[in-house]
């Protein structure tokens, strides 16, 4: 009797669905998602939906859904008699991303230093690893992955998870700068250089280097960006 037990939970736990496949509406946001980050639809450039359509393989209502998506993460811009368009860079804006991103980056890596063991440090050298290895490769897309895989484990070790949350509804605004900067010349290696000098802090568990070198690396973004929208 207990064998047969053992036995239906094993197999009725191998029926259960860890990861659920993606939704059609999910492929295409993150599609469009991905082409206005990466600059494919320039700022100011409207969506048309039948365009949208064609090009994504999709429906109007599922093209609908996205762009309201997009609207809410602050990709795109709904213009009366126009449309929806590709939300344009303003330095106004991206200054208060910058502000938020240095006081929540920089508390996050102050706590995460703080309390960092093996298992967080060996996370964040993976992290890094990848964040290196997309930089070399001249990877924008792999270096906004990695860099954003890299902070969610500072967050979360540092116990900051609601500012995560914070940070997360930015994400899509914050890559965009991230993609923009990197454009620009040696940044693809001085970025990643910079966040070195944080996991390197954090590896020593020295909460002020830390908070130091994450301060530097937000200053030294913000002054490209100003350079380039101000």
């Amino acid at each position: 009797m207990n064998r047969s037990m053992t036995k239906n939970a094993t197999t009725l736990a191998a029926l259960r669905i860890e990861s659920p496949p993606a939704t059609l509406r999910e492929i295409a946001l993150d599609r469009m998602r991905r082409a206005i980050i990466g600059g494919l639809f320039e700022p100011g450039e409207r969506l048309v939906e039948r365009t949208l359509c064609e090009q994504l393989g999709v429906s109007r209502s599922v093209i609908r859904e996205v762009i309201r998506h997009l609207e809410a993460e602050g990709l795109v811009e709904m213009l009366a008699k126009q449309g929806p368009i590709v939300a344009k860079l303003d330095w106004n804006d991206a200054r208060q991303i910058y502000e938020i991103r240095a006081a929540l980056e920089s508390t996050a890596v102050t706590d995460c230093a703080r309390v960092a063991g093996p298992d967080v440090k060996a996370q964040l050298r993976e992290a890094m690893s990848e964040l290196e290895r997309t930089s070399k490769q001249n990877s924008p897309v792999g270096v906004l992955d990695a860099t954003t895989g890299f902070y969610k484990i500072v967050f979360e070790a540092g116990g900051h998870t609601v500012a995560w949350e914070i940070v997360s509804r930015l994400n899509s605004r914050i890559s965009r700068l991230r993609v923009m900067t990197l454009s620009t010349a040696n940044r693809m290696t001085t970025g990643p250089s910079q966040i070195r000098e944080i996991f390197s802090a954090i590896e020593a568990n020295n909460p002020d280097a830390a908070a130091a070198a994450c301060r530097a690396h937000v200053s030294a973004a913000a002054a490209i960006a100003k350079t380039i929208l101000g």
